[in-house]
């Protein structure tokens, strides 16, 4: 959920600094970490192998990790020492947040090479959609660039955590940003590419000229499916079920995130991991929390899109979280609780 590094993105910065306030559990401290994972992988992620305990949820090699939840460990010890902690811990991808995140130089060619060194894959990458600066790294303002440092690092995919709020939250203005969005699509095809956006809570709400239409329903319609891929952030869109669950008017408009990949789930090949409890006394109906700590049903979900053609072998899961307690705690716990997640059995 960032644009060009989430840091650097003063609108993001802003919706973060708000749900800073959101209530995390408690983690471990670092140094605990690190020495609980004296291993090749985390206890629980190796224990996912022992048979007899019913097929793991959670597909082997699609466990990853959004980078910009691990941004201070990053920017404090360097993507090398990242990366090892990662490998330990289980994980086989990352998706990037920018590609220095605080670390001081470092080429595209030397990041791709630390990931492989740890046996991580790079899945993917968020950046900005578009930017008042006419030189900013963006897809609107720089997508030949973009295009160019995904192939670099070899990703599969390449997308964006904005919003298509670009000209407003009317159906016209957003089948206007649903036409760039295709053009950056077949930009992205012509490489090898997939462009896929990653949606917040606000994506669920309701046009301001048409209040009975869901705008992300409108951003499914007009966006080519051969182009425009989605990753669903899970914890975003159920505090979109809580938020606009009725319409401007009162009347009820439920919705099941769930349904909503298994109509389409070739559309989803990434997802991001995330927890929370639900307290309907919080303003999103959830506080955040380290994957496994909170109230979301992983089990289900992810078993329910395995049961997807292809769904076993065709998604990728990245854990985040935005403000973790411990970051290297939060990594560890969700690699643990997701690979502890069986079909038969508990």
């Amino acid at each position: 959920m960032s644009r060009t590094s989430k840091a650097n993105d003063p609108e993001l910065a802003h919706k973060l600094s708000r749900r800073g306030m959101l209530g995390v559990a408690a983690g471990a401290t670092a140094a605990a970490i690190v020495g609980a994972a004296a291993g090749p992988a985390s206890a629980a992620a190796t224990s996912a192998a022992a048979p007899g305990r019913g097929r793991p949820v959670l597909p082997p090699g699609r466990l990853g990790t959004q980078l910009y939840s691990l941004r201070d460990k990053v920017a404090g010890l360097g993507f090398a020492k990242v990366f090892a902690e990662l490998e330990r811990y289980g994980y086989d991808e990352i998706e990037y947040a920018g590609y220095t995140q605080g670390t001081g130089p470092i080429t595209l060619a030397q990041l791709k090479q630390l990931a492989r060194d740890h046996g991580l894959r790079g899945i993917g990458s968020h950046v900005g959609y578009y930017s008042s600066d006419p030189n900013a790294y963006t897809f609107a303002q720089n997508l030949d660039k973009v295009l160019d440092d995904a192939q670099a690092l070899g990703l599969p995919h390449i997308g964006t955590a904005s919003g298509p709020f670009r000209y407003g939250s009317t159906v016209d203005a957003w089948k206007r940003a649903a036409e760039e969005f295709n053009t950056y699509g077949a930009a992205a095809k012509k490489r090898g590419l997939k462009f896929y956006q990653h949606n917040h809570a606000e994506e669920f709400s309701f046009a301001t000229d048409q209040p009975n239409v869901r705008l992300y329903d409108v951003l499914l319609a007009e966006t080519d499916p051969d182009l425009v891929y989605l990753e669903m952030d899970i914890y975003w869109a159920f505090v979109g079920q809580f938020r606009f669950g009725k319409r401007v008017d009162g009347t009820p408009a439920p919705f099941d995130p769930l349904r909503y990949v298994l109509k389409q789930p070739h559309r989803y090949p990434l997802f991001h991991v995330k927890d929370g409890t639900h307290d309907e006394s919080a303003r999103d109906g959830y506080r955040m929390v380290d994957v496994g700590d909170g109230d979301i049903d992983y089990k289900r979900f992810i078993s329910a899109v395995n049961k997807t053609h292809g769904g076993y072998r065709d998604h990728h899961w990245q854990t985040e979280h935005d403000n973790p307690v411990e970051s290297f705690a939060f990594a560890r716990k969700s690699s643990d609780h997701l690979h502890s997640l069986r079909e038969k059995g508990c």
